[in-house]
């Protein structure tokens, strides 16, 4: 081999390499270049599926039926500093789920405790309706007063306690429905939609009601049977 071809044959050989190399850096940049776009489908799918969550909220003007007043007991609590300080509650903005984190407890244990605040001074909370075990509704605290309930909410929003059975915090049917009833009626009552029915954890974030919380897709179910009962059970609203 000559001289000559030698040089030309390690000019081939690195003109290879160097293409190579380039094809590997083309592989690398087309991955990242895949990967972004990746990403940027995935935030945007994201975001048209959030969007169709919230659209799925059910706006004041969509509700066409007013529910009737489930059977409620009025078992007022003594106006006090710890349970019912008798503030007048101007406007309500909001509903708020809440549930009892004591298993077993009756809704008038739950009252009857409330009551006792007035004398134990342990701390200050209450409610303004408690649903039971038995489906039976409690109301504690009038709804023109607020409620030691929902935290920077009491000032505009009314509060439903419920009892549970057990640590996982879900309710019972007879519960469930009996929620569903009266929060249906206050949407009526106050001109409310959906999206102003939230939990304690939409407040604060504590883990309250825990089914609720733990479990979206059961909030989500929650929701769409506001509407369903109304629907179903409700009177048309006049124009």
């Amino acid at each position: 081999m000559t001289e000559e071809e030698r040089r030309a044959r390690e000019r081939i050989a690195k003109s290879r390499i160097r293409r190579q190399r380039q094809l590997r850096r083309y592989a690398i940049v087309g991955t990242g270049l895949a990967a972004v776009v990746l990403i940027a489908v995935v935030t945007l799918v994201l975001r048209l599926l959030g969007t169709r969550e919230a659209s799925a909220e059910v706006p004041v003007t969509d509700v066409k039926y007013i529910a009737a007043q489930p059977v409620i007991e009025e078992d007022l609590l003594p106006v006090n500093e710890y349970s019912r300080p008798g503030t007048e509650l101007f406007e309500v903005n909001a509903i708020v789920v809440h549930y009892t984190a004591n298993p077993g407890t009756t809704a008038k244990q739950n009252r009857d405790y409330f009551a006792g605040l007035a004398e134990t001074h342990q701390t200050s909370v209450s409610s303004h309706f408690i649903i039971g075990l038995e489906g039976e509704i409690i109301q504690c605290v009038p709804c023109d007063e607020i409620a030691y309930a929902s935290n920077e909410r009491n000032k505009d929003s009314v509060a439903i306690e419920c009892c549970i059975e057990d640590d996982t915090g879900r309710f019972n049917s007879e519960t469930y429905d009996a929620l569903v009833e009266l929060t249906a009626w206050l949407m009526g009552r106050y001109e409310l939609g959906t999206a102003d029915v939230i939990r304690h954890y939409d407040v604060t974030g504590k883990n309250c009601p825990k089914y609720f919380v733990e479990n979206a897709a059961a909030w989500r179910a929650f929701k769409d049977d506001l509407i369903t009962y109304i629907e179903e059970n409700g009177q048309e609203k006049e124009k």
